[in-house]
Parts: C-alpha cells; sequence; structure tokens
C-alpha cells in the first residue's frame, strides 16, 4: 500500500489494533514509504527559516521517529543533535539512516516527551507530525517538559498548518480519519491516540504561553497564502525566558 516498498493493508490492519509504540515498532521498516512521514517540503522549508535563527549549539528532535528532523537538526547544529523517541523500532531505523559521525555529533534515546530524561541542555527543540498522538489535556505537561530542557533563551520550534476549510477534501478525509480512530478506541483496546484535528493553533499558543514561553509565528512561504492572506503553513517558534512556567487553572 502507498508504494511498492510500503506496507501492506493487513500490515496496517495490525498497526492499528496495536498500541501507539507497538504499533510504531511494526511499521518502523517501512514507515519511510508512508505519507506519514513529514515531507521533504515541510523539513525543507523549516530548515531554512531555522538556519536564518541560528546556529545553535545542542538541538533535540523530539518524537524523532525514523530521523527526518533529527536531520533538519544536523544543519542547523553545530556541538550534538539528539533523537528521542519511545519506539525502538523506530529509533534503530533512524540510527541505519542518519549521520552520526560528527560534527555535529548524533545521539539516539528512547523516551516518553511527557517525562524527557534530559536536564536544561538544549539551545533548540524541534518536533514534526508527532502532536496528534498527545490529547488537548496532555499538552500543558507536555509543553512544561519541553520547557524545562531548553536553556534560558532556547527555542522550541514546529510547522503547523492553518485550518483546512469544509471545501477542502482533505477537510473530510481528516474528520472522517478521526472518527474512525475515536471509534476504534471505544471499541477497542489498547487506545491508538492519533488525532489530526486536536491540535489547534489558538490552544497551542496559549498552552505554550502558560508553560512560561514567549510566543511568535512566522510564515513558511514556500506554501503561500489562502484566499484570506494568511499563511497556509506556519513555523510556531516558542522561546524559553528565565522564568518558571504559570501555574495551569484547575
Amino acid at each position: 500500500m502507498f508504494s511498492p516498498h510500503g506496507p501492506t493493508l493487513r500490515e496496517l490492519a495490525v498497526q492499528a489494533l496495536s498500541s501507539v509504540e507497538h504499533g510504531y515498532d511494526l511499521l518502523a521498516p517501512k514507515f519511510d514509504h508512508t505519507p506519514f512521514r513529514t515531507p521533504d517540503a515541510v523539513l525543507d522549508a523549516v530548515a531554512a527559516a531555522l538556519a536564518d535563527m541560528g546556529p545553535f549549539d545542542h538541538g533535540l528532535d523530539l518524537c524523532c521517529g525514523t530521523g527526518a528532523g533529527t536531520d533538519v537538526l544536523r544543519t542547523v547544529c553545530r556541538e550534538s543533535v539528539t533523537g528521542v523517541d519511545f519506539s525502538a523500532g523506530m529509533l534503530a531505523v533512524g540510527r541505519e539512516q542518519v549521520r552520526s559521525d560528527g560534527p555535529p555529533r548524533v545521539a539516539w534515546v528512547r523516551g516518553d516527551a511527557r517525562a524527557l530524561p534530559f536536564g536544561p541542555v538544549f539551545d533548540l527543540v524541534v518536533s514534526f507530525g508527532a502532536f496528534g498522538h498527545f490529547l488537548p489535556g496532555e499538552l500543558p505537561g507536555l509543553f512544561t517538559q519541553i520547557h524545562s530542557v531548553l536553556r534560558p533563551g532556547g527555542r522550541f520550534a514546529f510547522p503547523i498548518g492553518a485550518p483546512l476549510r469544509p471545501a477542502s477534501p482533505w477537510y473530510w478525509a481528516l474528520l472522517g480519519f478521526d472518527t474512525a480512530m475515536r471509534v476504534r478506541n471505544t471499541l477497542w483496546r489498547p487506545p491508538f491516540v492519533m488525532y489530526y484535528r486536536a491540535f489547534r493553533f489558538g490552544d497551542v499558543r496559549r498552552e505554550l504561553t502558560r508553560a512560561g514561553f514567549t510566543v511568535e509565528h512566522r510564515a513558511l512561504p514556500d506554501f503561500g497564502r489562502g484566499p484570506d492572506g494568511s499563511p497556509r503553513c506556519r513555523l510556531m517558534v516558542a522561546t524559553r525566558g528565565s522564568g518558571a512556567p504559570q501555574a495551569s487553572p484547575a
């Protein structure tokens, strides 16, 4: 399915009925031959934007998967790049595919983004395509974790697309996918959390601010603008200040 080297329909079905971690372990060898991998156009646009903001010394690719974002960090970080993911299978593929000889040196760590095993040592954190795996109620804890591993002045950057309009076929495709996942998770255990429409710009900006970040966003010009003139894709850039995060309301 997707390509001659991609997973079969049966393999995707087995993955979809597994936990998130085990599902990605199963999919890892063929992941880069699916549409789930972040497109090169997005990676290149983010790399160009980060190059204008850098260079950076130490970078972290959060939920790194097979290492597409890790490769982006290699172009803008001078000393070290770390990829962290909770799927051992995805990390194994990343180790095979991404150059590890430095500079910068590259390390791979198995860990949960909700409990990162690092101190405040990074100048830049990026993430691509992973936020659908977190429920909205998990964002405050996730962003607090990211804040805690950045040095003062460090940045957390990720692309975010404009909301789709009902006239777009992709709007209905993603709505159908999310609905199917909600039905699946109601009827089957363990759950597989992946919702494309749950990561909303306004909610994300608010929770980043509460976590102690100063937030800005920049248009990624390669993707143009919508009929109303707004960018079709932005780079969200959240900068850690020196203060402590604000407490989330009860």
